[in-house]
């Protein structure tokens, strides 16, 4: 959860949409002690990076958290915009739950001063 709220808040405070645009939450389990969670947003200027922890700073940690608390993570262009994943894995299998339980939900927002 802490992963998924840290990508969520990336979507709306570093691209086009946290200022009326769409990001799209998918949650999966693509194979036996695999989790997976990925935000799909409108894109923005910046390259998602872990980077360096600056203790003193106000923000920045975000991506170096998700980077320490899963298996792996990583992002890809997508049109338009840019999808961010990042996947927990277990030393035993927890098995899958079928395919068609992949859970996909898209969240509007609106842009700043103004009604949706």
């Amino acid at each position: 959860m802490t992963c998924v709220s840290e990508l969520c808040a990336n979507a709306i405070t570093h691209t086009a949409s946290g200022r009326g645009g769409v990001f799209t939450v998918e949650v999966d389990c693509p194979r036996d002690g695999v989790a997976r969670v990925a935000v799909t947003d409108d894109g923005g200027s910046s390259v998602p990076a872990a980077g360096r922890l600056d203790l003193m700073a106000e923000g920045g940690r975000g991506l170096a958290m998700v980077a320490a608390c899963t298996s792996r993570w990583g992002f890809r262009e997508a049109y338009p915009g840019r999808t961010v994943w990042a996947e927990a894995s277990w030393p035993v299998a927890v098995p899958s739950p079928r395919r068609e339980q992949v859970v996909s939900r898209a969240f509007r927002i609106p842009p700043p001063g103004g009604a949706a």
